[in-house]
């Protein structure tokens, strides 16, 4: 028999972050994918992934799909489900007027999308209640842009990346959040000497490459960009002509008249503050780059502002390798932005003058078009909580847990008569409390554009159909207009169909405004061209398809004011609270937590408290902290970091109800905003701190992936899920005492059972040891095969790793019922009669899959930099997005030195 070619990949862009790779993925007949691989054609990645990316292939299946529409929970026809959400949106309307609707998006959706759902309530409800996740991460860098430059744009371009001789990451982990970004940087240093400086509270993979790391107080960046314009001032560098300079240089000098006064309000050294200085004055090509740092503050817009202000006065912006460069996190926050999907836009990078309104509404032919600015995402919880909103329309994202004060989110959404939810998984904290749950298609199911960090537009293109009822974000909001009576705007066949509006749209605005943002020349593509359409960096204006790699917009300087956070410790004991992304991990986990090779990095959320703080709250590595907050509580495992500022504490950001007991950090992050922006100051809350001491802890793994928790059985304080390659592991601990081997037979009978695991089938295998606290229990299922593994010990370090327990599932060890019973008692006691101890390894490089052990084999003897080498040409590990280098450099340099014979 001829064997079938393997069939074409087609080029789409990954789901994750606002870097805008594009990937390669290929159906493997079976209703998923082949393993993803980078494009080398896409400009924004040139064939590089980071570990997320790779294991996009890992996250589908039908496993917690919504493929149905449900409304309170019960399965029902979509018509039906798309049926009661028109007739709520117009109860809401009529009961509460337009203002009593209101749309929750997110960075994730296609530009075609956004459009949808920003064209729906502004121009045809009359509600400008459209606001987005993109508030959490974006909107500050937003409002900054259009104070300085005034119009939301980066001026540059990622090649910027490969001509800078100086790179400032301020508020950027970059090495773990943009690892494709950061391994083009670190290209540049080895081909050109590009020198790094980082800008962070924290020591991280990205400081610890850096040439200069300044532990900066948190919040005290825009006075460090005040003595910097300053400095620059008293040099003779900066242009003294530029709109708004003097009063932006005085309001400089009333913070930082000094290099002193700097050194006070940020608690840097004043030789750090003088070597930046020269290192970023004396490099025209000094690239500064920013993210979440910066802009999660309440005084975010102006620390924008601050970085913007130097750039300007030293004339950078829009110069080949320098200037400001904003690092995206989601990877359509950008699009999302040009049709208007903020509260406080309308649509095109309009507003709500009466002039742009005209535009907009007669360009839409709108039946009701918004007055002025909606609610964003935090005011839209005080809405909620007064009873204000009638109708609210989640659509791909997880606020329950992202927002801040999330408790407080929970409350309020139990008082919206309608909440709607459209996503295209199941199980999330969000949907718990929703009405209505509505099937959406997914990542390579869906077909449309989004544009990256560098105003770079790409087509994400369908690969796989969506399964069951599962539509288009876009085909569900028509779906809904039609029904409310505005089927003839929202006729779209097609989403080019979209594009082509958004495009016409954007030549018009930009026409009528003199705005940048311009794509006209991408309008009337036919079906085919918008198929084939290559990535291209907007302004594309009308007449040229080429794009353009960078802008030189209005400048203008912003006089500003250090501004310390809203939430400060008051008294003794109280820290400061900081959280962010990890690595392998993103947002809240609804994808990522699907792939077994992203959970070895983290399986667990983890406290980064620096040693005297662990001290003073009587803390261990890796014990247990109670966190207590402001607003709310979690418990958490502590890892004691000296890379940690004393007084702060670090936590993940991406655990939720669903993924673990008590670790949704939302719950104590701080609501105060931007004044500016709006956006939430979610990297400084004040908490406490104080020690948990489990009475055991366990661990346990089976064939579930995502098994419910069972109603009515009482779990134990601490348990945390991932998922391993056969299923699941829970790592568990409870303040129980059980003291005879009934008691712990029964505590593992009942964790079992709590978490939904198949328990009942078949015969149980159990070691139990009273006297010294240790269980150890599988059960079987009919055709023999070990359904679950439970071990529990009174001591931690009597427990097995998840991974090496899972291994019990695996179908190379359980042989089924052919299994001998001395094999099976072997591998539970932790040796492996046919291949000596039972270990399993965790990866390292979740591109690769490779670990500690294979890293170890691999490295040989050497340098170090040799054996780093050695390890990425063998086995590949580092040789990727780079974002492991610093964890298998670490693991070489702890290892027993090896020298080369002579």
């Amino acid at each position: 028999m001829t064997a079938l070619p393997p069939p074409a990949a087609i080029r789409t862009t990954c789901a994750y972050c606002g870097v805008g790779c594009g990937v390669l993925a290929r159906p493997d007949g079976q209703g998923g994918l082949l393993p993803v691989t980078g494009d080398p054609a896409h400009p924004a990645n040139r064939g590089r992934l980071c570990g997320k990316g790779a294991s996009l292939a890992d996250t589908l299946g039908g496993a917690g799909r919504l493929t149905r529409a449900r409304i309170d929970g019960r399965p029902v026809p979509l018509d039906a489900a798309l049926d009661h959400v028109a007739d709520g949106f117009r109860r809401a309307r009529a009961e509460r007027g337009p203002g009593g609707i209101a749309f929750y998006l997110s960075g994730q959706m296609l530009t075609e999308d956004y459009y949808a759902a920003n064209k729906l309530a502004k121009g045809f409800l009359g509600s400008a209640n459209v606001d987005t996740n993109s508030r959490l991460c974006m909107s500050s860098t937003v409002a900054g842009q259009v104070r300085g430059f005034g119009e939301d744009l980066v001026p540059g371009a990622y090649e910027d990346l490969d001509l800078c001789d100086l790179a400032v990451l301020v508020g950027s982990n970059a090495a773990w959040c943009h690892p494709v970004l950061f391994g083009r940087l670190m290209e540049a240093r080895a081909a050109r000497g590009t020198r790094l400086v980082v800008i962070d509270p924290r020591a991280t993979d990205t400081s610890r490459a850096a040439d200069l790391h300044l532990a900066i107080r948190p919040g005290g960046d825009a006075a460090l960009w005040q003595f910097l314009l300053v400095e620059a001032e008293r040099r003779g560098l900066a242009d003294r002509a530029a709109e708004g300079f003097p009063a932006a240089i005085e309001a400089a000098r009333t913070d930082c008249p000094d290099i002193a006064a700097c050194a006070a309000l940020t608690d840097l050294a004043p030789a750090d503050l003088a070597r930046l200085a020269d290192m970023v004055l004396t490099t025209p090509r000094c690239l500064t780059l920013f993210s979440q740092g910066v802009n999660q503050s309440s005084a975010g817009t102006d620390k924008v502002n601050a970085i913007l202000n130097l750039e300007i006065a030293l004339g950078r912006v829009g110069r080949p390798g320098a200037g400001p460069f904003s690092l995206t996190g989601q990877p359509n926050a950008m699009g999302g932005r040009e049709v208007g999907g903020l509260a406080n836009q309308l649509a095109a990078h309009l507003g709500f003058s009466d002039a742009e309104r005209r535009l907009v509404g007669e360009f839409w032919q709108a039946t009701d078009m918004a007055t002025g600015p909606g609610l964003k995402a935090v005011e839209l919880i005080d809405a909620l909580e007064a009873g204000k909103i009638g109708a609210l329309w989640i659509i791909g994202t997880n606020p329950a847990v992202s927002l801040p004060d999330a408790g407080r989110f929970r409350r309020a959404l139990a008082r919206c008569p309608l909440v709607v939810v459209s996503d295209c998984v199941t199980g999330t904290d969000t949907q718990a409390l929703a009405h209505v749950l509505l099937p959406a298609a997914g990542w390579s199911e869906k077909d449309g554009t989004v544009t990256n960090s560098e105003r770079r537009i790409s087509r994400q293109r369908a690969v796989l159909p969506p399964p069951g009822d599962a539509r288009p974000d876009w085909r569900l909001i028509a779906e809904v207009a039609r029904r409310l009576g505005f089927g003839d705007a929202f006729a779209w066949r097609h989403p080019a169909e979209i594009f082509d509006e958004h495009a016409r749209l954007s030549g018009a605005a930009a026409a009528a405004f003199g705005r940048h943002f311009d794509i006209a020349g991408l309008a009337g593509l036919s079906r085919q061209q918008y198929d084939a359409l290559e990535p291209v960096q907007w302004p594309v204006p009308a007449g040229s398809r080429d794009g353009t790699a960078r802008v030189l917009p209005a400048q203008r300087l912003v006089a500003l004011r250090h501004r310390p956070p809203m939430e400060r410790p008051e008294r003794t004991g109280e820290l400061v609270l900081n959280t962010g992304r990890l690595r392998d991990q993103w947002h809240t986990m609804t994808r990522t937590g699907r792939a077994a090779r992203l959970a070895g990095h983290a399986p667990e959320p983890l406290l980064a408290v620096n040693p005297s703080d662990a001290r003073d709250a009587g803390l261990d590595q890796g014990g247990f902290a109670r966190i207590t907050g402001r607003r709310g509580t979690a418990l958490l495992k502590v890892t004691i970091d000296p890379g940690q500022r004393r007084g702060e504490v670090f936590a993940p950001l991406h655990w939720s109800d669903a993924f673990a007991a008590e670790a949704a950090i939302g719950r104590l992050a701080s609501p105060a905003t931007d004044p500016l922006s709006g956006q939430p100051e979610l990297k400084h809350a004040v908490i406490r701190l104080a020690s948990w001491r489990p009475g055991w802890s366990g661990v346990m793994v089976d064939r579930a992936t995502r098994g419910p928790l069972r109603r009515g059985v009482r779990l134990p304080a601490y348990w945390v899920r991932h998922a391993v390659e056969a299923g699941r592991a829970v790592i568990l601990a409870g303040d129980d005492m059980p003291a005879t081997a009934e008691d712990w037979r029964q505590l593992a009978t009942r964790l079992a059972r709590g978490f939904g695991a198949a328990i009942d089938a078949g015969p149980a295998i159990e070691l139990i040891d009273a006297a010294r606290g240790r269980l150890r229990l599988a059960w079987t299922g009919p055709d023999g095969r070990i359904m679950a593994v439970i071990a529990l010990a009174r001591e931690p370090h009597a427990l097995p790793d998840a991974t090496a327990l899972a291994r019990l599932l695996d179908p190379a060890t359980d042989r089924g019922a052919g299994a001998p019973v001395a094999l099976r008692l072997a591998l539970l006691a932790d040796h492996d009669p046919e291949g000596g101890a039972a270990e399993a390894e965790t990866a390292v490089c979740a591109c690769t899959g490779v670990g500690r052990n294979a890293i170890l084999a691999a490295a040989g003897t050497g340098p170090l930099d040799r054996r780093l080498a050695r390890v990425a040409e063998t086995t590949g590990a580092g040789g990727g997005c780079g974002s492991c280098r610093h964890q298998i450099r670490s693991i070489l340099s702890e290892a027993t030195p090896h020298v080369e014979p002579a």
